[in-house]
């Protein structure tokens, strides 16, 4: 059997061979356009204009004894809903979101992406599924110019079956992760040691789910549009509004922590940084931030939950207690610092196209706890508390 039947065969069985060498290529393009992206780092192209050619790097520009870190995550569920919404060209917004903002929070600054790319067939040349595939890619050349990040490299895989999804024959499912390389150094770090009451809590608004909780959102879906919910034409704008990209706060939050500063000195201190995904304000503001350090917190003026965030918890009959659990509720990050800064870095977010508040204070009570007012039910305050849950 020649090697042309061979390939024939296999692309019969759901792998082009041909078609997904055409598209790394294509991926390889977007990747080296991104390479003078950061000035942290410098990439050594060994490839010889072979996308599976080496790319060796260096860092640059890092203060003396930096450290580096990596961040995994991926887009989880969310991957079935951008699907539903056919957005795979604003993809790149949730794997950069989910992978960056691990390292920003600890006072890193995110340099390097490399992604795995899941479809469950890339296509032929310029059909329509494979024109999909190819603007997630250039999405995420998009992405990376706007954030100083460059995308290193990264992997196509055809994998038919192997991806799930409740829109069963879809064409062009998707799962994306990553790894985000970084830097970091001791005298930047934000580790909350310095946090004290009197500090004031800057919440930066967010306007989708980002994605976490994106199965009790796909549920509340289901309750309400039907078991085949991504058919329903009355479902087609809640759709939308679900698979909303990710706002990316990263380049915000690095240049008031002054890592595009020449002398890397910050614009204002920052004591501490929330990144509100899995667990939300219950596992990331309480259990990891707040109280280890017997401090509590007291939200008294947070966003307004999107309204498709405010119907999926009507529709899925989630209480407020539970709201603040599995989403964010309106804010993808919160910031921690003294009130004097507050103006200062509110004023600084719309430089970058991000809406920022002051949404509460750090407070020190005999038992810790944050206390919520609940924007999802008017009047209704959360108390989840040290001594044991929600209260």
């Amino acid at each position: 059997m020649s090697k042309l039947t061979k390939r024939k065969i296999y692309s019969k069985d759901g792998v082009d061979v041909a078609e997904e060498a055409l598209f790394s290529s294509f991926a390889g393009s977007v990747c080296k356009a991104s390479y003078k992206n950061s000035p942290f780092i410098e990439i050594k192209d060994l490839s010889g204009g072979q996308f599976r050619g080496p790319r060796p790097f260096i860092f640059k520009n890092l203060p003396k004894g930096y450290f580096i870190e990596t961040s995994s995550d991926g887009i989880g569920t969310k991957g079935i809903i951008i699907d539903a919404a056919k957005t795979h060209h604003l993809a790149a917004y949730d794997i950069i979101a989910m992978t960056a903002s691990d390292i920003t929070r600890f006072g890193g600054i995110p340099i390097a992406f490399i992604n795995v790319f899941d479809t469950t067939s890339i296509g032929n040349g310029g059909d329509k599924v494979s024109r999909v595939y190819k603007s997630a890619i250039v999405g995420l050349g998009k992405v990376a110019k706007e954030n100083k990040i460059v995308i290193l490299k990264g992997e196509t895989a055809q994998m038919g079956d192997a991806i799930g999804s409740e829109i069963k024959n879809s064409k062009t499912k998707l799962n994306w992760s990553g790894v985000m390389i970084g830097a970091y150094h001791k005298d930047k770090m934000i580790t909350g040691k310095n946090l004290a009451p009197g500090q004031v809590i800057v919440a930066l608004k967010e306007e989708g789910f980002r994605c976490n909780g994106i199965s009790s959102m796909r549920k509340a879906l289901r309750e309400k549009f039907g078991k085949e919910w991504w058919k329903n034409p009355k479902a087609k704008q809640s759709i939308k509004q679900a698979a909303h990209p990710s706002v990316l706060y990263d380049r915000y939050v690095n240049t008031l922590h002054g890592w595009f500063n020449k002398n890397l000195k910050p614009e204002i201190n920052i004591h501490g940084i929330v990144h509100l995904s899995g667990g939300a304000f219950q596992e990331k503001l309480a259990k990891d931030v707040l109280f280890p350090k017997k401090l509590s917190a007291e939200l008294f003026d947070l966003w307004e939950p999107p309204k498709i965030m405010r119907e999926c918890a009507e529709w899925r009959k989630i209480t407020d207690g539970e709201f603040y659990e599995v989403w964010h509720g309106g804010q993808g990050m919160l910031l921690i610092i003294e009130e004097k800064d507050a103006s200062y870095a509110i004023k600084r977010a719309r430089d970058f196209g991000i809406k920022a508040k002051i949404a509460g204070k750090i407070t020190k009570e005999s038992i810790p706890q944050v206390l919520i007012n609940s924007k999802l039910t008017p009047g209704k305050i959360i108390i989840y508390s040290a001594k044991g849950g929600l209260a």
